[in-house]
């Protein structure tokens, strides 16, 4: 795949796509950090539930979630998956970020962008898509988070290999894009993958893309 290909792609799914509302909304590093731990392995409208009864209940600062009761937590994440390990998991990184970082995870702003990431991963429940998207969605650091929807679309489209491993599709991506378009490529291939390139029956023939798709199918 060629950078021109790549950027063809890019402007099609711009013109097709609006950017969603909320990934322009100003979250700190921690809020952030707390959305994407809910976010796995659920769907985004019960994120945003359990998000809002979670804020609803506590305020979303280490200190507030490090008090708070876990039954607590997991009553307000009732709505998502795996509700009793995201509340755990919430629990304990709020303490850990109140003993080793005072309580804020700023220094993801004026670390390098290796030592941020190699720090976050360090947290319980934090892997490297949860960094990349604390790190890109807060800080504008260059990374393009790989969720499902980033990973089996790039790879149909033939913007990684299809074999390629989380890191190795994350670069493949970094290298064919403008670093000031690595946002939107995350988002609009979430947006393409939702709508169009589905995991198991994808609407080739509505695609916007699929004249520049190697993996298009001739019937639907």
């Amino acid at each position: 795949m060629t950078t021109t290909r790549a950027n063809e792609i890019l402007s099609i799914l711009k013109s097709n796509f609006s950017t969603p509302q909320w990934a322009s909304s100003a979250r700190s590093p921690f809020q952030t950090l707390i959305v994407t731990i809910i976010s796995q392995n659920t769907a985004g409208k019960n994120t945003a539930k359990a998000f809002e009864r979670l804020s609803n209940k506590f305020k979303i600062t280490p200190e507030a979630l490090a008090k708070a009761e876990t039954r607590e937590i997991e009553d307000a994440l009732r709505v998502a998956g795996l509700f009793r390990n995201k509340a755990k998991t919430i629990k304990q990184v709020s303490q850990i970020i109140l003993e080793r970082f005072h309580g804020s995870l700023d220094f993801v702003h004026s670390m390098p962008f290796e030592e941020a990431r190699k720090t976050l991963l360090t947290l319980p429940g934090v892997g490297p898509k949860t960094a990349d998207v604390v790190l890109l969605f807060t800080a504008g650091k260059p990374t393009i988070p790989v969720d499902t929807h980033v990973n089996r679309v790039s790879k149909r489209l033939g913007l990684a290999p299809v074999k390629a491993g989380y890191e190795d599709v994350r670069m493949a991506l970094q290298l064919l894009f403008a670093r000031q378009d690595f946002l939107a490529v995350h988002l609009l291939l979430i947006m393409l993958g939702r709508k169009y390139c589905k995991a198991l029956k994808p609407m080739c023939k509505q695609c916007p893309v699929n004249s520049l798709c190697p993996s298009r199918r001739t019937e639907d």
